[in-house]
């Protein structure tokens, strides 16, 4: 395994594990507590919650696709470079 793939591997397992937390991370907006992006507070929530769920979950998304990319790249490497020796 090249020095590339290893930092590819954790770039991108670090930027899923960040995901996946920063998705269960509470947010609020205006004193009311709107749940997490994975599991939205129950009932009626306030408008103010919309956006702030739409950003966070905007922000979730982008990691976990940096995270896949990185976990991609790190696999074509190697598949290209096993090619290559062979």
């Amino acid at each position: 395994m090249t020095a590339i793939n290893k930092v590819l591997i954790f770039a991108g397992v670090t930027l899923v594990l960040a995901g996946v937390g920063l998705g269960f991370r509470s947010v609020s907006a205006g004193g009311a507590t709107c749940g997490s992006v994975f599991q939205p507070a129950g009932g009626i929530t306030p408008m103010a919650c919309d956006g702030r769920l739409n950003n966070s979950g905007t922000l979730v998304t982008l990691v976990l696709v940096a995270g896949g990319l990185c976990l991609a790249a790190a696999f074509t490497v190697k598949v290209v470079r096993d090619r290559v020796a062979a």
